[in-house]
């Protein structure tokens, strides 16, 4: 759950971060972080799939005696992040495109 938390935080902050970095595609600030929020859950959810799929030794010894490891944090942290921004881009160009 807490893994969940960290990718819809970091997914707020990446929508909005791409949103004042590429202002042609901002979607506002409400927008912006809604579509990081879910961008930043997709992210995550891919990120999961992908560790289930082939576990890195480390994470997963970290993860078994705390719960969640440094490596995990991290991860969901960047997958969020990176989820959120491409989200927020994404749909600031189609919603571009669809004002033309």
């Amino acid at each position: 759950m807490l893994a969940i938390i960290i990718q819809l935080v970091a997914g707020a902050i990446g929508g909005n971060a791409a949103g004042a970095v590429l202002k042609n595609q901002s979607l506002g600030g409400l927008g912006n972080t809604i579509a990081g929020v879910v961008g930043g859950g997709l992210g995550g959810q891919i990120l999961a799939m992908m560790s289930t799929a082939a576990p890195v030794a480390a994470d997963a010894a970290a993860t078994a005696g705390s719960g969640m490891g440094l490596a995990s944090i991290v991860g969901s942290l960047v997958a969020g992040g990176v989820g959120g921004g491409v989200l927020m881009a994404v749909a600031g160009v189609l919603k571009g495109m669809m004002a033309k």
